[in-house]
């Protein structure tokens, strides 16, 4: 018996050794927005106090368009994964993108806690700042499920709603992200406060794209970054430690002229769930895009401006 509590004993040094050794060579202390910001901030960037925060948008296009297009990014990403779509968009629409809070630029809120009700909030506080009464709004992923959700928080004052590869339903036999399923598992999760390396990061960009050749330098150094920018690892940890409520019985109560895009081969939130948005939300159009994956509007800009436009 002895014999085997020393081997157990060996066992969990061994452990405890690998993991100061992980420790050791891959720490990353978070990085400050000084460092950040001549990197990720251009000539469009705007940064406005609020709510605690100083919140990282861009306001483009044609200033005198009075219903602005709204576009919201998802978990872990940032205002940049609309680049490709806002530079596409119709030269006589307004557009703003913006870093939500606990991503981007923006990081984390005050009291570091977070719901769809909160984000509704917030984004009714934003647009009430920039004296926005009416709005269209999209969201990608996360920030579709925002866009949505805002929608039937502030019905009069959304025009149209985009919803691209959005949270909504329960998601059934996806193969995920693997920087995603750590953020899930309890205890292991904690590491990623202080271990965020490329590789990972890597790693989750091709559980994102169907076509992994898309993948560069470039992007992996953007997500590492907005990803130890300062608080933000510790905001996303307690997203998915303490869950985003998920109601998707709202759905239905949408009234509003709705479009629905959808990479096929999204393998986080599987195509299935367009299907469900579009029979759900009555009278939504539904775009399905082949051989794309979870961003259509990184993977396909072009293709995803045109059916905003053509909305």
């Amino acid at each position: 018996m002895k014999k085997f509590l020393r081997y157990i004993g060996y066992f969990f040094a061994a452990i405890l050794g690998l993991l100061v050794l992980l420790f050791i060579i891959y720490f990353q202390p978070d990085r400050s927005l000084e460092e950040l910001k001549p990197l990720y901030v251009n000539q469009a960037s705007q940064f406005m106090p609020l709510m605690g925060m100083n919140v990282h948008y861009r306001d483009q296009g044609n200033p005198s368009d009075s219903v602005p297009l709204v576009l919201i990014h998802g978990t872990s990403s940032s205002l940049h994964t609309f680049e490709g779509v806002v530079k596409n968009i119709h030269k006589n629409r307004r557009v703003i993108t913006l870093d939500m809070p606990a991503f981007g630029l923006t990081g984390p809120n005050p009291t570091n806690t977070y719901s769809f009700k909160y984000y509704s909030q917030f984004l009714d506080s934003f647009l009430t700042k920039l004296q926005i009464p009416l709005c269209d709004i999209g969201g990608n992923s996360l920030g579709g499920g925002i866009a949505w959700q805002f929608t039937t928080c502030f019905p009069d004052k959304v025009r149209k709603l985009i919803l691209i590869n959005s949270t909504g339903y329960p998601v059934m036999n996806a193969k995920g992200s693997i920087g995603f399923k750590i953020a899930s598992t309890p205890v292991i999760n904690n590491v990623m406060l202080f271990i965020t390396p490329k590789a990972l990061v890597k790693a989750s960009l091709k559980g994102i794209y169907q076509d992994p050749n898309i993948i560069n330098q470039e992007q992996i150094n953007r997500f590492h970054d907005m990803a130890i920018a300062q608080g933000n690892r510790k905001a996303l940890l307690a997203i998915f430690k303490n869950g985003l409520e998920q109601e998707p019985a709202k759905i239905k109560t949408i009234q509003k002229p709705t479009l629905i895009i959808w990479g096929e081969k999204d393998g986080l939130i599987p195509v299935q769930n367009a299907y469900l948005f579009n029979q759900d939300i009555k009278g939504s159009q539904l775009a399905i895009l082949p051989n794309i994956g979870h961003v259509p509007m990184e993977e396909a800009a072009a293709k995803t401006a045109a059916l905003i436009n053509g909305f």
